[in-house]
């Protein structure tokens, strides 16, 4: 079997020749992976070796296979997350500030009206403007009113930025929607690559100790074939 004073060892799957640092050792990989290559390599020896990018491969079908067991035909959000589990690939992202870069001129205006528009500052300007309008009007400062009660030119005008408002306001609305539809995505794919890794890390921690169990029972027969022999030895000197 290669050892590290070796510069490279051959992978079993590949057959390439490889430095240890692109290579897995073959009984460092969780049980139910080399179940999942044993059944393409039949001849999979324990004690070889497997290159990281052939153990990747295997790791995506590994994960694909338990969610679709789970939730059967995989989405587009669910490819990503094992893309990025088989590449070792981050999820996080700022999902706030990447769509607020794809916006329009347009789009970032109706935003900006629609915040205004929904804020004490626009109704206590508005108010303010109605009332002088009124004042205006009804004391005729100027010698004669241009809108007499009952004020038509102002009712029209209230009837033009309402007509205005409400689909900018829709606008913003819909964009409001598509953010919180893409941060619910976002969450869904971030919570669902946790909840895979975190199931492959009890399955290593749980490989992990079965190794270690194995190698202290082998040490313990080692232990026990040693003082069968010390004993032997000592009846022989008597």
């Amino acid at each position: 079997m290669p050892t590290d004073a070796f510069p490279g060892a051959v992978c079993q799957i590949t057959g390439k020749s490889l430095p240890l640092s692109q290579l897995m050792p073959a009984n460092a990989v969780r049980e139910p992976i080399v179940q999942l290559i044993k059944q393409q390599h039949p001849h999979w020896d324990p004690t070889g070796y497997i290159s990281l990018e052939a153990l990747n491969r295997y790791r995506t079908d590994f994960v694909e296979d338990v969610l679709q067991q789970e939730y059967g035909e995989l989405s587009q959000l669910e490819k990503e997350v094992v893309s990025s589990i088989s590449q070792n690939e981050l999820l996080s992202r700022n999902v706030q500030t990447e769509y607020t870069e794809q916006l329009t001129f347009g789009e970032r205006v109706a935003d900006r009206i629609a915040t205004f528009g929904g804020s004490w500052n626009f109704i206590l300007l508005f108010l303010g403007f109605l009332v002088l309008w009124m004042l205006v009007n009804i004391l005729a400062f100027f010698g004669r009113a241009f809108d007499p009660y009952p004020f038509i030119l102002l009712n029209l005008i209230l009837s033009c930025i309402a007509a205005l408002q409400a689909p900018v306001i829709m606008m913003s609305q819909n964009r409001q929607e598509e953010k919180d539809r893409l941060r619910a995505e976002h969450d869904y794919q971030v919570n669902l690559k946790a909840e895979l890794e975190i199931r492959q890390l009890h399955e290593k921690i749980d490989h992990l100790l079965m190794q270690q169990g194995q190698r202290l029972l082998q040490i313990q027969q080692i232990q026990l074939e040693l003082l069968q022999e010390i004993n032997a030895r000592v009846g022989k000197e008597k």
